[in-house]
């Protein structure tokens, strides 16, 4: 089981390096003026969300669940149900982040590097809660 958790650990911080680094490219992006630097953004947003992110963000949470049942942990359990809301959330920030590379890709973004910033701080938020969670499981 230890190797399970550790793989998930390992997976998770890769997950969360994709989501943490994506945003500010997309900052850098919307304030690039150049072709050459937008064409630079594009390939490396791609390429961050469809091979660092996006494989991290599946494999952790098909090694969650695998230490769910590792662990029998009950669904029931309150603090496992907030985790697992948690993970939803960040699902669908993820998928909004792919939306944005898309967006980026077809040169039709519409929000400014300030709003980029503030978009970027959501996943830590999510990070200090999560973790909270799993170490004191308080519900």
């Amino acid at each position: 089981m230890l190797w399970v958790k550790s793989f998930h650990i390992i997976f998770m911080v890769t997950w969360f390096a994709g989501l943490f680094y994506l945003p500010r490219l997309f900052v850098y992006h919307a304030s690039s003026e150049d072709s050459i630097s937008q064409e630079r953004f594009k390939v490396m947003e791609r390429k961050l969300f469809f091979g660092i992110a996006t494989p991290g963000g599946i494999i952790t949470i098909v090694l969650g669940f695998w230490l769910i049942e590792m662990a029998q942990f009950a669904y029931s359990d309150l603090w496992l149900q907030a985790k697992l809301a948690l993970v939803a959330v960040l699902v669908a920030y993820h998928i909004w982040c792919g939306k944005l590379v898309i967006d980026f890709k077809h040169d039709r973004n519409t929000h400014g590097h300030v709003w980029y910033r503030w978009f970027n701080e959501f996943p830590v938020l999510i990070l200090i809660v999560v973790v909270l969670l799993v170490e004191f499981k308080p519900v």
